[in-house]
C-alpha cells in the first residue's frame, strides 16, 4: 500500500502558504508528521482526507486518484480530527450503530459484530452504555478511534490526538494506535516529540508549510552522533546562545540551566559529549530555520 503526495501547494486568502510543494511517499505502518503548531500539519491532514482542496498537486492511494475521486478515498479512510463533537444523551453503542449505518453496514448482525469489535479494541466495552458526552477526554479520543475503524479503513489519519490527555490516557491511546497500525497506513500528526519516538518507524518534520526532514527516527538521531554536547551553566541563556549553537535547554531546581549544543567538535571546556535523541533532531532542524519553539 502506498500513499503518494506530489507537489502539493496551498495558500490561504490571507497570504499564508500552508503547504509549500509537499512531496511524500508513505507506506504501511505508523508515520509521524512532527512540527510545531502552525506548521501546516492540519492543512495537510485535511487535504489528504479530502476535506479541503489544494491549489495544486496530486495525491494517490495506490490506484485511487484522491483529489479527483473523493468518494473512492472516503470508502477506505478513517479520520480523527483534533476535535470532534458527539451527540448529548446518546450511548457509545447507539452512536456506533448509527455511524455504522451511515457507512453502509445495513445488516444488524454485521453491525453488532463490528461495533463489539471496535469497542473491545478501544477498551470501551465496560462503558458502552454510558453517554459519550460524559466521557473523559481520553475516552472520547478512544471513541473517535472506534468510530473511525467501523469501515476497516486502509488509510488512517489522526491529527494531534494526544494533546491534553493525561499520561495514563496517552499511553492507552498510543497502544491502540500501535495495534491498529498493522497492515494499515497510519499518519500521526503531532507537535509532541515523545509520541513520535514511542510510536513511529518513519517520520517527517514540517515547518511553515515545508518538509524539513524525511527520515526514520533512528536514522535521524544517528546522523547527529558525536555532535551533541551538554553543559550546566549559571548565566543567562541569551549569553550561551550568542557563544554556542544551543538547540535546547532546561532549568534545574537551583535555577542553573542545562544546555544541549550542536557542534562538529567540542565547543569548549566543561562540555560533555552526549548521545543524541529525537528531541535534538527536532530542535536542530527547527533552529536551522530560525524557529522559536518552547522546550
Amino acid at each position: 500500500m502506498l500513499l503518494s503526495i506530489s507537489n502539493l501547494n496551498k495558500t490561504y486568502k490571507n497570504g499564508v502558504k500552508a503547504l509549500n510543494n509537499i512531496n511524500l511517499e508513505i507506506t504501511t505502518g505508523m508515520f509521524g508528521l512532527l512540527g510545531p503548531n502552525g506548521a501546516g500539519k492540519s492543512t495537510m491532514m485535511r487535504t489528504v482526507a479530502t476535506l479541503q482542496d489544494p491549489d495544486s498537486g496530486s495525491i494517490h492511494l495506490d490506484d485511487i486518484d484522491v483529489l479527483n475521486d473523493n468518494h473512492a478515498l472516503r470508502k477506505v479512510l478513517g479520520y480523527l480530527p483534533q476535535e470532534f463533537g458527539v451527540y448529548p444523551g446518546v450511548s457509545a453503542t447507539e452512536l456506533l450503530h448509527y455511524f455504522a449505518s451511515l457507512k453502509g453496514i445495513s445488516s444488524k448482525k454485521d453491525r453488532n459484530k463490528i461495533v463489539d469489535y471496535v469497542l473491545e479494541i478501544t477498551n470501551l466495552s465496560d462503558v458502552k452504555r454510558r453517554h459519550v458526552s460524559g466521557y473523559s477526554g481520553g475516552m472520547k479520543q478512544r471513541f473517535g478511534i472506534a468510530q473511525m475503524l467501523l469501515n476497516d479503513p486502509e488509510l488512517i489519519i489522526v491529527d494531534e490526538p494526544t494533546a491534553g490527555l493525561d499520561p495514563a490516557e496517552r499511553k492507552r491511546f498510543l497502544n491502540i494506535l500501535r495495534e491498529i497500525s498493522q497492515g494499515h497506513i497510519v499518519i500521526f500528526s503531532t507537535h509532541i516529540v515523545e509520541d513520535v519516538k514511542e510510536l513511529c518507524t518513519d517520520m517527517a518534520i514540517m515547518y511553515q508549510g515545508s518538509i524539513l526532514l524525511r527520515q526514520s527516527p533512528n536514522d535521524a538521531s544517528a546522523e547527529l552522533e558525536g555532535k551533541i554536547y551538554t553543559k550546566r551553566i549559571e548565566g543567562k541563556i541569551e549569553d550561551a546562545q550568542i557563544e554556542y549553537n544551543v538547540i535546547s535547554s532546561n532549568y534545574n531546581p537551583d535555577n542553573s540551566m542545562n544546555v544541549r549544543v550542536y557542534s562538529e567538535s567540542s565547543p569548549g571546556q566543561g562540555f560533555t559529549k552526549t548521545e543524541p535523541n529525537l528531541e535534538d533532531v527536532y530542535f536542530y532542524h527547527l533552529n536551522s530555520q530560525g524557529a522559536v519553539v518552547e522546550d
